[in-house]
């Protein structure tokens, strides 16, 4: 139980931003093992912004509400997977080889297409939640835990991309098992039994058709996944999710 409560705090740890015990630490063998828990992680930060929302909607208009909502998930992450999709962003938009576009990834500064996709990225899902009435809060918090859990796949299908061993991300985004796969799946889609119509489970169509092509895409230029790819799969399935929901509800 103890170890079992080592991995879900290293999960926490690794991330989010939230305090953890000091005895947790953060072992390869445990870090692999956290990203069983990257579901419930979802879940976590999407009921976090949930409370941040609820609380302003008493102070604020519904916009601004949002708006707060959607910040305070960057900061409980550490803006943590925005930066796997800057990355993502500058590498392939500036680099022409695999050992390039690894290069420009790896650089902690953010480029031009980084900021442009940041911009883009940002933009779309305000706008889309903004649109979104109909069960708001469990949207949110569905919308963080689907995306991670459609991100497990990017993780189980391809393989690490990098050979050196110089990634912090490289213990979680390597030896993705078909338990925690399959573990994801049940925490990432319980949401989803929340709303008012089961019509809702055709909005994850077209946010795994995305994750699929991300993953053909990196396969072709890189050979495979990094942790910064997981990150960019996860922000764009987000909110690729948000606007599946607008489409259907608008024929439904």
């Amino acid at each position: 139980m103890k170890k079992e409560l080592a991995i879900f705090f290293t999960a926490i740890m690794f991330f989010t931003r939230i305090p953890c015990p000091k005895w947790i630490d953060h072992s390869g063998d445990v870090l692999q093992r956290c990203t069983k828990y990257f579901s419930l992680i979802g879940v976590i930060v999407g009921g976090f912004g949930v409370l941040v929302y609820w609380g302003a909607s008493y102070i604020f208009p519904q916009n601004i509400s949002i708006l707060l909502s959607y910040v305070s998930t960057i900061w409980i992450t550490g803006a943590f997977h925005e930066d796997g999709f800057a990355d993502v962003c500058d590498g392939f938009g500036g680099g022409w080889t695999k050992d390039k576009i690894l290069a420009i990834m790896k650089d902690s500064l953010v480029g031009t297409y980084g900021i442009v996709g940041l911009i883009c990225l940002f933009t779309l899902k305000f706008f889309a939640l903004a649109e979104i009435s109909n069960q708001l809060i469990i949207t949110i918090i569905a919308g963080h835990s689907i995306s991670r859990c459609i991100t497990t796949f990017i993780l189980y299908l391809y393989p690490y991309a990098r050979t050196d061993d110089s990634s912090k991300s490289k213990a979680v985004a390597s030896s993705f098992k078909l338990s925690y796969l399959i573990f994801n799946l049940l925490i990432g889609l319980a949401p989803l039994f929340f709303f008012k119509t089961y019509w809702v489970f055709l909005a994850l169509i077209p946010p795994f058709i995305a994750m699929l092509l991300l993953g053909r895409f990196f396969k072709k230029w890189i050979g495979g996944q990094t942790g910064d790819c997981a990150g960019a799969t996860q922000q764009i399935t987000e909110v690729v999710f948000y606007l599946s929901l607008l489409v259907l509800w608008k024929f439904i």
